[in-house]
């Protein structure tokens, strides 16, 4: 998946599970001003992260994702880690 692709996956999941509409959602919304998320909402997001991506959060990293832009670098960066992992498989002796 592309940039692109992530995107448009978490725009569509926040149009079919909050019923956002399509037009107020650009990678500048900010989650909680402009999408009016609140913390439940944010949990939810997060599970689907982790089942749909098979993505491990971190409640460390999770507190700096504020805006959709930040959702998408998220996914970006987990999944180059899973990429980079089965790239590069460690060898323990």
């Amino acid at each position: 998946m592309d940039k692109n692709d992530i995107f448009l996956f978490v725009k569509k999941y926040f149009v079919d599970t909050f019923e956002i509409p399509e037009k107020k959602i650009d990678l500048q919304s900010s989650l909680f001003d402009d999408l009016e998320l609140d913390s439940i909402d944010a949990l939810d997001m997060i599970g689907m992260l982790e089942a749909e991506m098979n993505i491990e959060t971190n409640e460390k990293e999770l507190k700096t994702i504020t805006t959709v832009q930040d959702v998408v670098d998220y996914i970006i960066r987990k999944t180059s880690n899973q990429n980079n992992k089965n790239l590069n498989p460690q060898v323990t002796v």
